[in-house]
C-alpha cells in the first residue's frame, strides 16, 4: 500500500509558471502544503492564492537560485512560515539556445550558475531539515537532454547531465536517511522556456503538458517509503 502525502510540506523551485505551477496546483489539490520559490513576485502570488483557494497553506519567497545567500534566506523564511520540507522539487532552470561558439560565454555560465549551482544551494539549504526528520522526497527536474546530448543545447545539456551524476551520488549518501533522490526526464514539454511567446499556439493533445509531469510526481511520492524510481524518461505519444 503507498502513502498518503496529505498534510505533507513540499518547497518547489521556478514555481510561478511551467512546471513549477502545475506541481504546486497539483499538490495542493492532494492537500500538500506549498512553500514556492521563484523570481517573479507577482507570478509567485498567483499560485499562492490558487493554492490556497484549494484548501492548503501557501508561502513565497523571491530569490535567484544562481545566489546562495538569497536561497538560504527564501528556505528560512519557508520554513518560519510553512514548516520544514518533506518534498523539495528542484524544478527552476533556464536555457542557452545555439551552437558552442554561438553562445555568448556569459550565458553558458549562467546556464550553469542556475541549473547545477542553483538546484546545489537550494538542495543544501533544505537537506538538513529532512536529515533531521529522517525521511524526505527531492526530485530534480533533469531533461532528456540530461541523458543524450543535442546539438544547439551544449550548456542546457552539460548542465542536465551535471544534475544526474549530482542525484546519483547524492541519492546514495541519503538513502540511510530514508531520503529518496530521484530525477524526471521529459522530452518537450510545452512551456515558456521551450516555446517562448509561440505557447499558446502549440497543440495540447501533441505535446506534454506541464501537468502531466505533475501529476507524475505525485504518483511516484504516493509510493510506499521502501521503494522509489531512480530515474524515468517522459515522452510526450506522438507530437508529430
Amino acid at each position: 500500500m503507498g502513502q498518503d502525502i496529505k498534510g505533507k510540506i513540499a518547497y518547489i523551485t521556478g514555481a510561478g509558471r511551467g512546471i513549477g505551477r502545475a506541481a504546486a496546483l497539483e499538490f495542493a489539490r492532494e492537500g500538500v502544503h506549498v512553500g514556492l520559490i521563484a523570481r517573479t513576485e507577482s507570478r509567485l502570488k498567483e499560485v499562492v492564492s490558487e493554492a490556497e483557494e484549494l484548501g492548503v497553506k501557501a508561502s513565497y519567497a523571491v530569490a535567484d537560485i544562481s545566489d546562495m545567500e538569497a536561497v538560504d534566506q527564501a528556505v528560512a523564511h519557508l520554513k518560519n512560515e510553512l514548516g520544514t520540507a518533506d518534498i523539495l522539487i528542484n524544478n527552476a532552470a533556464i536555457s542557452a539556445k545555439g551552437s558552442f561558439l554561438e553562445i555568448d560565454p556569459k550565458d553558458w555560465k549562467k546556464t550553469f550558475e542556475v541549473n547545477v549551482f542553483g538546484t546545489y544551494h537550494v538542495t543544501r539549504a533544505v537537506l538538513p531539515q529532512m536529515i533531521a526528520k529522517d525521511q524526505g522526497n527531492i526530485i530534480n527536474i533533469s531533461s532528456s537532454n540530461g541523458l543524450k546530448g543535442t546539438a544547439g543545447s551544449t550548456a542546457y545539456s552539460g548542465s542536465k547531465f551535471a544534475i544526474q551524476g549530482m542525484t546519483e551520488a547524492l541519492m546514495q549518501e541519503v538513502r540511510k536517511n530514508n531520503i529518496r533522490v530521484f530525477t524526471l526526464n521529459p522530452s518537450l514539454v510545452a512551456t515558456e522556456l521551450a516555446f517562448g511567446e509561440k505557447l499558446e499556439e502549440q497543440d495540447k493533445d501533441k505535446f506534454m503538458q506541464p501537468e502531466d509531469l505533475a501529476e507524475y510526481m505525485v504518483s511516484q511520492l504516493k509510493l510506499n517509503q521502501r521503494i522509489f524510481i531512480k530515474t524515468s524518461l517522459q515522452w510526450a505519444t506522438n507530437p508529430f
